[in-house]
């Protein structure tokens, strides 16, 4: 029978006894183990951290172990307190870092976790602990709503909080009396005797930048957007495709932390008048080289940085773990196992496209293959290539680097991305020369790729004789295999995403629910969904200046072409992603 909150228990610390015999007289633990931990001494760990660590059997549930959070969900149903997973993405460190000194924090274990008009949400390790309710609700004038915490997490996340919260202060109590505030703010407020800014070198600027890439990192985030507003700084994370509001820092010390940025990326901190690029590499949490490429952008509250990570272990995974297999994977390897001619990758920024071609690219960089490679900028240093970057103050473009490139002796060359009818016009010039030629193109899918090369003036018999294949891909969001269901299928759906084609639709489709794991979002990573172009005879005999795009991709599908959402739709037959998911990322087809 459950012990509520308050009845017949004097204050106390939960002890790794009393938890065991509780346990045990519940019938969650078993005799052996009860008589094991009884007799187990700890310190400084506590009970229920160190229960978790031990993976006891669960009596109750044959085959299950006691973990942390079934723990949790035993004790809160005891003490009448509901179980709080702490989310930093959903909490707003400002607020809760102002809600009771870090030492008050650290002193009673407790941490606010969410900050409301009329209650003050705080998670406590100690559920018999209760004695700073009080002082604290008189402070603070509102009530206070207690719930239950992995402790661990509760320690960990009241250190950062704080050490966070303590660098934005001290940054914007720094002042340089010879800086202004809000240079390049086309609606700069004027604030009398505000006229400062902190130093980028300053240590709290420092520790901000450090704890925004540990975090980005932890997060598995693949952006870090940091975008000034009017008074804030707004800092975004973009994790598995979807942009999550991480943090607001005051406008001066946003400025200052995207300066520091700008330091370390080797870019002129004074200009901010006009974009810039530049690249960072530095460590995760596993001591593994990460690589970070800075684009700033001036916008009308000042300059806006984003932070693009990419992970070099990328291009060690196989092109199966990538999302590219099956008939897709094999009509790849022979558009770029041919010894010449043009491959293009198209799709949008994120879709996965400079990863793709890095992939390919390493695994054909042999020690007898010299492969090239000019892009703008480089996206990956890659110590198998010979790599060039655009530069366009000394007037190095694509074609002149292409035309640069063709006197290195080269078998294979990557261009960044084709842009112009000079650069295209180099590209096919390597292919009849014999070179294997790799790029990037904008456009929706791949069939329009060879029409939008007409438009940009290559002539149709070039394209024929060069274009060995086109490959359109967009990255879709893959379901948490910890806590997707199965669920009837939903026709109408299923319709609306294979139209205009007659697909069978699965007996049963996945949908996402959201765990611990996957951050309750219901999906934990992407992979690629594939559109592979192979330009045959039969696509040949349609490129003409009178070209049809439907025309074409009718004939690709009649030999084996998927459509970026008919490969979509192969996933969502097989549980891995859903129908919204595919058909938010996968362009609808025109007529």
């Amino acid at each position: 029978m459950a012990t509520k909150f308050g009845e017949h228990r004097t204050e106390h610390r939960l002890s790794l006894s009393t938890l065991a015999r509780e346990l045990y007289d519940d019938g969650r633990l078993g005799a052996e183990d009860l008589a094991r931990v009884s007799k187990s001494s700890i310190v400084k760990v506590h009970p229920l951290v160190f229960l978790a660590e031990q993976k006891l059997s669960d009596a109750a549930v044959p085959g299950r172990i006691l973990t942390m959070d079934s723990l949790l969900d035993w004790l809160g149903k005891r003490v009448d307190q509901a179980v709080y997973e702490i989310d930093p993405l959903k909490i707003n460190v400002s607020d809760v870092s102002e809600v009771m000194s870090q030492a008050f924090a650290e002193r009673h274990r407790i941490l606010a976790v969410e900050v409301r008009d009329e209650e003050v949400v705080i998670a406590s390790g100690e559920p018999y602990i209760h004695a700073w309710e009080g002082n604290l609700e008189h402070v603070l004038r509102k009530q206070i709503r207690r719930v239950l915490a992995d402790p661990r997490d509760i320690a960990r996340h009241t250190a950062e909080f704080y050490t966070m919260a303590g660098s934005v202060r001290g940054a914007r109590g720094s002042e340089r009396s010879d800086s202004i505030t809000g240079v390049g703010n086309l609606e700069q407020m004027l604030d009398l005797g505000a006229m400062s800014e902190p130093d980028a070198n300053d240590q709290h600027i420092v520790n901000i930048v450090d704890w925004l890439l540990q975090y980005a990192f932890e997060q598995r985030a693949s952006d870090i957007h940091i975008e000034p507003r009017r008074d804030v700084s707004n800092v975004r994370f973009r994790i598995d495709g979807v942009l999550h509001a991480v943090y607001e820092l005051p406008q001066q010390v946003g400025a200052a932390v995207i300066s520091r940025v700008k330091i370390l990326g080797r870019m002129d901190v004074a200009e901010k008048r006009r974009p810039q690029d530049g690249r960072l590499k530095t460590r995760g949490p596993e001591g593994n080289e990460v690589e970070l490429r800075l684009a700033t952008l001036p916008t009308a509250f000042g300059e806006k940085l984003v932070m693009r990570i990419f992970d070099p272990d990328v291009l060690q995974r196989s092109f199966e773990q990538l999302g590219l297999a099956h008939q897709d994977l094999a009509r790849w390897h022979e558009m770029t196992a041919t010894g010449n001619g043009i491959v293009l990758v198209t799709g949008p920024t994120g879709s996965g496209k400079t990863t793709t071609p890095y992939s390919t690219l390493r695994q054909l960089a042999t020690p007898d293959v010299n492969v090239c490679t000019i892009e703008d900028p480089i996206e990956m240093v890659e110590g198998a290539f010979n790599q060039m970057q655009v530069n366009h103050s000394i007037n190095l473009d694509f074609s002149s680097g292409v035309r640069a490139l063709m006197r290195q002796d080269p078998d294979i060359i990557m261009i960044g991305e084709i842009r112009d009818l000079e650069t295209a016009n180099m590209a096919v010039q390597a292919a009849l020369t014999g070179h294997l030629v790799l790029s990037t193109l904008h456009t929706n899918d791949s069939p329009s790729s060879i029409s939008r090369l007409l438009e940009l003036g290559v002539p149709a018999y070039l394209i024929k004789a060069t274009v060995r294949g086109v490959m359109s891909q967009r990255l879709v969001r893959i379901l948490c295999q910890q806590c997707k269901e199965m669920g009837p299928v939903d026709l109408d759906a299923w319709q609306q995403l294979t139209q205009p084609w007659k697909v069978e639709p699965p007996a049963e489709m996945a949908r996402p629910v959201g765990c611990k794991i996957c951050r309750d979002t219901g999906y934990m990573g992407r992979q690629g969904i594939y559109e592979v172009l192979l330009n045959s005879s039969a696509v040949q005999q349609q490129i003409t200046a009178a070209l049809e795009t439907a025309r074409i991709r009718e004939i690709a599908m009649r030999e084996g072409m998927h459509t970026l959402r008919l490969s979509g739709a192969q996933r969502v037959a097989r549980g891995q992603t859903t129908i919204e998911e595919v058909m938010r990322v996968a362009p609808l087809l025109d007529a």
